[in-house]
């Protein structure tokens, strides 16, 4: 390589001032050489003539930097950011309208809660994420560790659930969630895991989960594998295989399920089909959601209603449609929807294989909490532990969905920088 193309190279490069878009650009402009350098070599000429030819065909290095720097440059995704700052502020809210019914270090825990997602989204917005790419069976294990760490060796069992209790914060299965999502959009994006390698790396994790057990952290997670493989290096043909497959052994269990259902797995379903056969047992929670959305109006109940539990937690939908009514809750609604059709938005403007598995894993795990938290609340879907997204009160809902938008503004930041060798 002479000094010429040496120079080229770095008098481009000087213009460009992203770190990230600096070494891309220099590493797609030195293949594109190469690549103009053989055609020239095929021709005749010798290595040093079809060097300087290739560099004269470039054009003026510093115009092509300043175009390059345009280009390139690391962007933000303001649009996503201005949600996440709306959703955290109305995440106040729940707490807020109990009153003096909680106390003062609620919302001071809400502060934390907040202060803390906004420290790991823009931590993970800086980080590249496609540096994140070969160390994925590191994410894997790290989840799987911590689900056999949370068995074996809890601090706290609440509920017949194992906890790490680390201070105020209750650290519980849901943790694992982010490092596995990690993990599979390395593995569906690599075409040398086979089939069957695929099929232990998902069960290993469901039976750690199912052992624990948490049913709705064991949903989020098989929905997400599910939708992400499709965008996986498997083949359409094998994963419509398996999917169909899927949902006839899911059909023969649900069958078996049913006729060996203990009573009270039997009154709890009943309860959720025809809550007004059970309203002092497993209907009165549904009798309870059912009236207070009845009486909730356009613009809210002003009247004083009994206490319900969960209400700044879970149920906080449902809190909150009462209070400021139907209005505010389509308004949320749609903040919260918005959060899904800006990802996929950006999933249309990526061309990365590995951002995309990203983008579709992030916007799966957000939806599933999103869709199922407020179909329980309006009775389609029966009731489980799964909090609103952001507004819910507590650690999980706000730092799993931070460190998810993180995720997706760190593709967005980078949707610039992705290899295009076909030009």
């Amino acid at each position: 390589m002479n000094n010429r193309w040496n120079h080229f190279l770095s008098e481009v490069t000087n213009h460009i001032r992203s770190k990230e878009a600096k070494k891309f650009v220099a590493s797609e402009l030195e293949y594109h050489l190469n690549e103009v350098k053989k055609e020239w070599v095929g021709k005749g000429l010798s290595e040093r003539e079809a060097e300087e030819k290739a560099v004269s065909q470039m054009g003026n290095p510093s115009m092509l930097g300043h175009e390059l720097n345009k280009l390139h440059k690391p962007r933000i995704d303001w649009w996503l950011i201005g949600l996440l700052a709306i959703t955290m502020a109305l995440s106040f809210l729940p707490l807020i309208t109990l009153g003096d019914e909680l106390s003062d270090r609620y919302l001071v825990m809400k502060a934390i809660h907040v202060l803390l997602g906004v420290m790991i989204a823009a931590t993970m917005m800086f980080i590249d994420y496609r540096k994140l790419e070969n160390i994925g069976c590191v994410f894997y294990s790290i989840g799987i560790l911590f689900l056999f760490l949370l068995l074996t060796i809890p601090n706290a069992i609440i509920n017949g659930v194992p906890y790490f209790m680390i201070g105020p914060f209750q650290i519980e299965s849901h943790y694992s969630l982010p490092f596995l999502f990690l993990g599979w959009a390395s593995f569906f994006n690599n075409p040398k895991i086979k089939l069957w390698q695929h099929f232990l790396l998902f069960a290993l994790p469901l039976i750690l989960l199912m052992a624990v057990p948490n049913i709705a952290v064991s949903f989020i997670y098989i929905v997400m594998i599910f939708i992400m493989m499709w965008w996986s290096t498997i083949s359409r043909k094998t994963a419509t295989l398996i999917m169909i497959t899927s949902i006839l052994v899911v059909a023969a269990f649900s069958t078996f399920a049913w006729f060996t259902v203990k009573e009270y797995q039997l009154a709890r379903i009943l309860g959720f089909l025809n809550p007004e056969k059970y309203p002092g047992s497993w209907g009165y929670m549904y009798l309870q959601l059912k009236e207070r959305l009845s009486s909730a109006g356009w613009f809210g109940s002003a009247a004083k209603s009994e206490p319900l539990p969960f209400e700044h937690t879970d149920y906080a939908f449902i809190n909150l449609t009462y209070h400021y009514g139907y209005l505010f809750a389509i308004g949320l609604f749609v903040i919260l929807s918005l959060f899904a059709a800006r990802i996929v938005m950006i999933s249309i403007q990526t061309n990365s294989g590995f951002g995309n598995l990203l983008l579709v894993g992030g916007v799966t795990l957000f939806l599933v909490q999103f869709i199922y938290n407020v179909g329980m609340m309006i009775g389609l879907l029966p009731l489980t532990s799964m909090s609103l997204p952001f507004i819910s009160y507590g650690f999980i809902p706000m730092i799993l969905n931070a460190f998810i938008m993180g995720v997706v503004l760190s593709v967005y930041r980078r949707k610039d920088l992705t290899l295009n060798r076909a030009a």
